[in-house]
């Protein structure tokens, strides 16, 4: 796995929990996750996806199942044993993908203001599809600025809307943004979501735009037993902007299905 860059955080022999990023982000939308991981003994591996800022591109395109694997071999590469997932926004769809493909591999699955996919509606795909275009017209300086508004919520602050922005620039280029735009127009979850049997925690910020309460609270219904958060004052990039609010939401839940 030496193509794909990921960082890790903790001691190297405890039990992992592996953080997937959206599609406009990097492994580093997980920094704010360190106190979660001090909190919980465990080591947080963050990666940037195939593709992604300092990964290598693949070949042609990978598909969510060409994603999905990619993570299932990174956590085979990481650990001899089952892991935590925590993906955000289409980390979650691969993270989904990823315990529909290798359940063996996954001990709990977390999945952050994400959704079924974007092809649970021909408009959607169509639009998410469309979303790799405008990075061309605009520029990755022009499509980071107009993208980051909507990934928070109204009242967060101009240094977090700066920080989204100057994370993304670097982190997406095609044709990879193109390769994973696709991937999600091409994902439906929803026929799957009952085959899902590792315990599965959605949250959601409260005021998301991109994937709002109520689709997330369709993924969890979908999910057998699956809890449901929703983190006060958060957009669609929850983890960052309401850190120790999301942190706790995660921590309880793992804290609970490992007893």
């Amino acid at each position: 796995m030496s193509n794909i860059f990921r960082w890790s955080y903790g001691a190297h022999d405890a039990p992992v929990l592996l953080c997937l990023h959206g599609i406009g982000s990097c492994a580093d939308a997980f920094l704010g996750q360190r106190p979660l991981a001090e909190r919980l003994a465990m080591r947080l591996v963050a990666w940037d996806a195939p593709g992604y800022r300092y990964s290598a591109d693949p070949d042609d395109a990978p598909g969510i199942d060409g994603w999905a694997d990619a993570a299932g071999e990174l956590i085979a590469a990481e650990s001899d044993d089952p892991v935590a997932v925590l993906g955000v926004s289409w980390g979650g769809v691969t993270a989904t993908r990823l315990v529909l493909r290798h359940s063996e591999l996954v001990s709990s699955l977390m999945l952050a203001d994400s959704s079924a996919g974007a092809g649970t509606k021909p408009e959607q795909a169509e639009a998410m599809r469309a979303r790799a275009a405008d990075f061309v017209d605009l520029g990755a300086e022009g499509f980071a600025a107009a993208r980051a508004q909507r990934l928070v919520s109204p009242d967060a602050s101009d240094e977090l809307r700066s920080h989204v922005v100057d994370m993304m620039i670097p982190s997406i280029r095609m044709p990879c943004y193109q390769w994973a735009c696709d991937s999600m127009a091409e994902s439906n979850h929803y026929p799957d979501l009952g085959r899902i049997a590792a315990p599965t925690l959605v949250v959601v910020g409260e005021h998301d735009e991109v994937t709002p309460p109520r689709a997330s609270q369709r993924l969890a219904e979908g999910i057998p037993d699956a809890r449901y958060v929703e983190v006060a004052a958060a957009g669609h990039l929850a983890n960052q902007e309401q850190p120790d609010a999301f942190n706790d939401a995660i921590a309880e839940f793992i804290e609970d299905v490992t007893g």
